[in-house]
């Protein structure tokens, strides 16, 4: 089952604890250029054929894995794919990135 985090519970985990998460940021490489969060990892969904196969390799299918996009639509939709993948632990971060740049940072440009 897909779990959910909201953007201000995700501000407080990057703050303490960044660097044990599975940060994956699901937008578009052009998304990315206008905003995006530290230690974060872009796999764009539009890529999917090319890293989907390895996502194993790529990602540690036991480590807790959050996943971004621009308002959760697609988020929510890879941390499904990434449950039936065997990911054990994969929360949807609520609102994406739009949502962390209105309640948290509002210095990050918002498109």
């Amino acid at each position: 089952m897909l779990g959910q985090i909201s953007v201000k519970e995700l501000a407080q985990r990057l703050a303490s604890e960044a660097q044990v998460l599975q940060l994956v940021d699901v937008r578009e490489p052009s998304e990315w250029a206008i905003a995006h969060l530290p230690h974060f990892r872009l796999l764009p969904l539009s890529q999917f054929a090319e890293w989907s196969p390895q996502i194993c390799q790529i990602l540690d299918p036991a480590k807790e894995t959050l996943v971004l996009c621009h308002h959760g639509v697609r988020s929510a939709q890879m941390g499904h794919w990434l449950v039936q993948q065997g990911f054990c632990n994969v929360k949807n971060i609520v609102g994406g990135i739009d949502a962390y740049a209105t309640a948290v940072d509002p210095t990050l440009p918002r498109y």
